[in-house]
């Protein structure tokens, strides 16, 4: 079955069609750096044909999340140096998500004087901070043009930054409602210069980011993730031929560049929305059906065997479990995810799923 044959998308090779999703755990401690919890559960699940790594941030400011690690420190870097030698000494790829998050953040979470977005508008809701208390969003800081090249070049010394900690390649966060999810929408980015109005207009710092990217460690290396009309965190992108427009000039901005691969997550990957992308994109194509299912089995490799996709990204199954490739082809049984667990700063729900093998050994 095709879900089970290598592929080589640029210069990652990929041993199998599934790919481990980039997954917030939130276990890398205050200062943002991989400790042995995350050599560990990377490690644990090389036998992926690639692992996404959870959204690290790429600078102090793009930090959402309490616990999240960072690319941005020589301590960060050589963090991820240990999770990256293991995950290759276990035959694994390993590329880094490369996640600003924008307006999803907080002051007390990034210890930076404020949070930043492409226009004045705060996110909607609450969020987590560190004490475990919720704060309202705040309103961010509205970069100026100037700073929005700044952020460019941020993206561009993480990414560099990654390639010096061993990963094998990038993604660039374009999903989710973050910072450059943030600029595709109409609704969080009212900016009236060249990176707002127009679909083209809004489409640019997706393009600008991933193409200075490209140029400073090689497109081979290079992917994105959208995230079309998933309406999340307060990007909202309900008008079809809006979302139509805007994703098509994100594909045709980067269709020159020779990516590595195009991460998108929809619930139907089949769409024509989608299916423009990828071909527009002209690059290999890892589809998630989303966040309101869990991609199965048997739902990957019909995906495969239509041919509307060259791999299939896992989320939740592969949490649960560090041989999922494994099991699948040889149609085990799976752990059940404890979402309880999902997030938190300790090996229980974390590295603590058993493998077949060790289900299966006999206790002495």
């Amino acid at each position: 079955m095709k879900l089970f044959e290598p592929a080589d998308f640029g210069a990652l090779h990929l041993r199998n069609r599934i790919v481990m999703a980039p997954l917030t755990r939130t276990r890398a401690g205050a200062q943002g750096i991989p400790n042995d919890l995350l050599v560990e559960h990377y490690r644990q699940r090389a036998g992926m044909g690639m692992i996404i790594t959870e959204g690290t941030w790429p600078v102090q400011e793009g930090r959402s999340y309490p616990g999240q690690p960072g690319i941005e420190t020589d301590e960060q870097v050589a963090g991820w140096r240990r999770v990256t030698d293991a995950v290759h000494a276990e035959g694994g790829t390993i590329v880094m998500q490369l996640m600003h998050g924008g307006r999803v953040s907080h002051t007390s979470i990034s210890d930076t004087p404020r949070i930043v977005g492409p226009s004045a508008i705060a996110a909607p809701g609450q969020t987590h901070l560190a004490d475990g208390t919720k704060a309202d969003m705040p309103v961010p800081h509205e970069l100026t043009t100037a700073e929005v090249r700044e952020a460019v070049q941020g993206f561009v010394q993480a990414a560099r930054n990654a390639i010096a900690a061993g990963l094998d390649g990038v993604e660039v966060h374009g999903a989710n409602g973050y910072l450059v999810h943030e600029f595709l929408s109409p609704v969080s980015n009212t900016r009236t210069d060249e990176y707002g109005g127009s679909p083209e207009n809004r489409a640019r710092f997706a393009v600008e980011v991933t193409t200075a990217i490209a140029e400073a460690i090689g497109a081979d290396r290079v992917g994105i993730r959208l995230s079309p009309q998933h309406n999340i965190q307060g990007v909202l992108e309900e008008d079809d031929a809006d979302v139509l427009a805007t994703y098509t000039a994100v594909a045709e901005g980067l269709a020159p560049l020779g990516l590595a691969f195009v991460d998108v997550l929809q619930a139907d990957v089949t769409s024509e929305l989608v299916q423009t992308i990828r071909r527009t994109a002209g690059a290999p194509f890892i589809a998630n059906s989303g966040f309101s299912s869990v991609t199965t089995r048997d739902e990957a490799i019909a995906l495969l065997d239509s041919e509307h996709v060259d791999a299939v990204a896992v989320g939740r199954p592969a949490i649960a479990n560090p041989d999922l490739a494994l099991r699948w082809e040889q149609d085990e049984e799976l752990n059940e995810p404890r979402p309880e667990l999902f997030y938190g700063a300790s090996a229980e729900g974390y590295t603590d799923y058993p493998t077949l093998a060790e289900l299966r050994t006999p206790v002495a």
